[in-house]
């Protein structure tokens, strides 16, 4: 059977490859390839020719120099060019370091400037644990040094819904007149002093009439928000 003129096969065009495809790649393509691996040679062999060889702490006082070492994690031989924020963060993450400043110095030298929290009372807590305090309500970890400063700190305790913020304000307020404790209940707060005492239902009318303890020495002063009352 003979097949129709117009009906043979549709015959298929296949096009030649571009020049572009058949083109080898270009000089610049190389130098760019070229550059980039010498650029992360340089990289690599920066951290082995400039290493961190000297650390100067200061400002520590409980944490040793080898603790704060650890914490910024200066690590012998780190990479001097590399150390950075990112390395030192570990530092804030503990209880003492309140804040850090952390410098280098060309070419092989950092420096850790520690400020670190003060204890400023003792809190005991519901359980009847005694722990130290710094002023931003901070728990402070117990040391051999700390054990002897502790009993001179001035104690913090009560009950019912904390009260803890407010009577470390109360003691920061009143740090003139050797308060010896602080004790809150739902009601007030009361700061004992060696002779006498000062009661006030809310930290604002403490705040307001906090004057009154120096122009009655040795009497136990209840302060109200509308006046203070003065006892034997």
């Amino acid at each position: 059977m003979s097949i129709p003129d117009d009906a043979a096969p549709e015959a298929k065009v296949v096009s030649a490859p571009s020049l572009s495809t058949l083109r080898p790649p270009s000089r610049r393509r190389w130098w760019w390839l070229g550059g980039g691996i010498l650029l992360a040679g340089a990289l690599i062999a920066s951290w082995f020719a400039l290493p961190i060889r000297s650390v100067e702490v200061t400002g520590q006082q409980h944490l040793s120099a080898q603790r704060v070492r650890d914490l910024a994690g200066l690590t012998p031989q780190f990479g001097w060019l590399y150390y950075g924020t990112w390395r030192a963060r570990g530092l804030l993450n503990d209880p003492w370091v309140r804040s850090a400043l952390v410098t280098r110095r060309f070419p092989d030298t950092v420096t850790v400037q520690i400020s670190e929290r003060l204890p400023v009372a003792r809190w005991q807590t519901a359980d009847g644990t005694v722990v130290a305090l710094a002023a931003d309500g901070t728990v402070l970890p117990r040391t051999s040094q700390q054990n002897s400063e502790l009993t001179r700190l001035p104690m913090i305790q009560g009950w019912g819904p904390s009260r803890l913020t407010e009577a470390l304000k109360v003691l920061t307020v009143l740090g003139g007149y050797n308060v010896e404790s602080v004790a809150y209940t739902p009601t007030g707060l009361r700061a004992k002093m060696p002779a006498g005492s000062v009661w006030s239902g809310d930290l604002k009318s403490l705040l307001k009439y906090a004057g009154s303890i120096g122009m009655y020495p040795k009497q136990n002063i209840n302060i109200y928000p509308w006046g203070v009352s003065v006892q034997e």
